[in-house]
């Protein structure tokens, strides 16, 4: 029997995260998202997924000094980002430059211990958002701020992409993003950074594939896709037609529903309430009006809740981070869960090799000399 897209196939066990659909659950080591959400900072969720418990005073200020220590770009990769066409897909270049730090890591043809994929795994999560930032200033045409060693990750990018230290709302509010975006079960992605390095490839290639995968519209590129929508609805008195003619041709309401949870995404609400406050205190209610009618009416008509990527849109786009950026935000955030899944799978690894069933024409045929092929 197939199972389509491998739904309901349990292809591995984790200890790192959770999701249990039927009751709209994230669990991270033990903890639901919503303790942890507002309550701990992105690099103790880091440390959590990393070590399988929260950090005490001392183990978090380590693990912030090490990130930041490992921020600086290879002069190389930087040259890259430069000189990176402009129009360029921010995930393409940064799904490239990860794949280059791989080449400027002088420990390559060494044996690839356990101690030393963890330090990858910091090098790569620390590195992730400055190569975003970077390539985003770099095709505007303005100077790379030096890395800094005094904030934090969530501030770190803000600062990298603005050139100008971010105010501790919208610090504490992308934080608190980063926390909801740092795994989620295994997903696409994660998914596929297991396969990779189930093959015992390297870690750079794992996470280059997880980037990849999270590239696509039906997974991290979707929260692109809700600013667009609002976009093209233009305003709030447009929604319900809009909406009305969107499910008349059974088109997908981009935000709304998810493949697992069959209930409330359980980070939408931690979400929704950023976005409502970043609304009010710019003083432009449109997109966050327009988004919740928007969920109030797939609610009514078709029993659909708004996911994750719903409101995360509005709260990026009210940081100031352009649209494009957006999936990208999402990959930072997600680089830790991806590192962490790559060291449990290398914990004791298997290699990935499913079965097919093939559908083709039945074994016999036989080949006809060339000239006689029609």
């Amino acid at each position: 029997m197939i199972s389509r897209g491998l739904e309901g196939i349990v292809a591995n066990s984790t200890r790192l995260s959770d999701v249990i659909g039927d009751k709209g659950q994230l669990i991270y080591c033990g903890y639901d998202i919503n303790e942890l959400a507002g309550k701990v900072s992105y690099e103790e969720v880091v440390y959590l997924l990393w070590n399988n418990k929260l950090p005490n005073r001392a183990e978090l200020e380590n693990c912030r000094e090490t990130l930041r220590s490992e921020r600086q770009l290879p002069q190389d990769i930087i040259g890259f980002l430069q000189k990176a066409p402009k129009k360029a897909e921010p995930m393409d270049v940064i799904r490239t430059a990860v794949s280059m730090l791989g080449v400027y890591d002088p420990g390559m043809d060494k044996e690839a211990t356990t101690e030393v994929n963890r330090e990858r795994a910091r090098s790569i999560t620390a590195k992730i958002a400055v190569i975003a930032a970077y390539f985003h200033r770099a095709r505007q045409g303005k100077e790379l701020p030096p890395v800094r060693a005094d904030l934090g990750e969530a501030a770190h990018f803000l600062y990298l992409m603005t050139g100008e230290a971010p105010s501790q709302e919208a610090s504490d509010t992308l934080d608190v993003a980063f926390v909801l975006h740092a795994d989620h079960g295994t997903n696409a992605s994660t998914f596929s950074a297991r396969v990779t390095i189930s093959t015992l490839s390297d870690i750079y290639s794992a996470i280059t594939s997880a980037i990849g995968t999270l590239k696509g519209p039906l997974h991290g590129g979707a929260n692109e896709g809700v600013i667009q929508m609002l976009e093209e609805i233009g305003s709030e008195d447009k929604v319900d037609a809009y909406i009305e003619e969107q499910l008349a041709q059974k088109k997908k309401i981009m935000g709304i529903g998810h493949r697992v949870y069959k209930t409330l995404d359980p980070r939408a609400p931690h979400l929704q309430k950023m976005a409502v406050k970043l609304s009010e205190k710019l003083g432009d209610p449109k997109w966050i009006n327009m988004s919740e009618r928007i969920a109030k009416l797939m609610k009514e008509k078709k029993n659909l809740n708004a996911n994750v990527d719903f409101y995360s849109a509005t709260v990026y786009y009210s940081l100031g981070i352009p649209t494009d950026l957006f999936t990208p935000v999402f990959a930072i955030a997600r680089c830790s869960g991806w590192c962490a899944h790559v060291l449990e799978q290398l914990e004791d690894n298997r290699l990935y090799r499913p079965l097919s069933e093939y559908v083709g024409e039945p074994v016999g045929k036989k080949v006809a000399p060339l000239g006689e092929r029609p």
